[in-house]
């Protein structure tokens, strides 16, 4: 006898969730030197950027190319070995050019790029419409902001799992084992072994730091920037380290 209670489950089930995107910033129009970066990227870090999903961002391009332009460059890209999965922030142009070329538009990866430098939309300016509340009528305490959420990892990292602390900061007690991935919008702090890749600052947080007790990581990045390891150093190889951003440039020091 069927059970009819499974003729009403659904056949799939859709959520949204965080994936590993790479976010590629055209600053300028030139393709050839775009393939050759691509390659030298390939070829320094084939773990990290082959058959990588890469959206491509034209927001500072002082035009955007034509339809068919950009099918070139998706081209090149997986030329290159990465694979293009669409096109990056959510202008008109922008939308219509990705209706064209039946691509979806990552609105999100903007925001990541200028939570570190100028803000993508400049706060509003005071006007006469803001005026002071009357004498005797209290002004309203402003909000407060949300308090940034700490997500605790008790259980190991193990191969081929990813966490993901959105909104704040990653504290695993336990191994992130060979091929894990951790993520966090702030800092990530590993009390135990960090063998698999560290990513912190993952929505651009420029202060966000890597904390570990015993450093054997494959990858480190910090709002975009990234160091993969081959062969570790040996003052830092399973020791206590922290990783930090200077600039551009992502540093790494024993801790203690």
């Amino acid at each position: 006898m069927i059970d009819a209670a499974k003729n009403f489950e659904p056949a799939a089930e859709l959520k949204f969730g965080q994936v590993g995107i790479a976010n590629l910033r055209l600053k300028r129009l030139d393709a050839e030197s775009m393939s050759a970066e691509l390659a030298a990227r390939l070829k320094s870090a084939p773990q990290l950027f082959l058959r990588t999903p890469v959206v491509l961002d034209l927001s500072h391009l002082p035009a955007l190319p034509a339809a068919e332009v950009v099918r070139d460059l998706f081209d090149r890209i997986r030329t290159a070995g990465m694979l293009p999965v669409g096109l990056s922030y959510g202008t008109s142009e922008n939308e219509a050019l990705a209706r064209t070329l039946d691509l979806p538009l990552f609105a999100k990866f903007r925001a990541a790029f200028e939570r570190g430098g100028e803000p993508a939309v400049a706060p509003p300016s005071p006007s006469a419409n803001t005026a002071e509340p009357p004498p005797g009528v209290p002004t309203p305490a402003p909000a407060s902001r949300e308090p940034a959420r700490t997500l605790h990892q008790d259980a190991p990292v193990r191969s081929g799992q990813q966490v993901y602390a959105r909104g704040g900061d990653l504290v695993v007690t336990k191994l992130v084992a060979n091929g894990a991935e951790v993520i966090a919008d702030g800092s990530i702090h590993v009390y135990g072994a960090l063998r698999g890749r560290a990513l912190a600052g993952a929505q651009g947080d420029v202060g966000a730091r890597i904390y570990c007790q015993e450093f054997h990581a494959e990858l480190v990045s910090i709002a975009g920037q990234y160091r993969v390891f081959e062969d570790l150093p040996p003052d830092l190889r399973g020791k206590p380290v922290q990783a930090w951003l200077e600039g551009e440039k992502l540093l790494l020091a024993r801790l203690g």
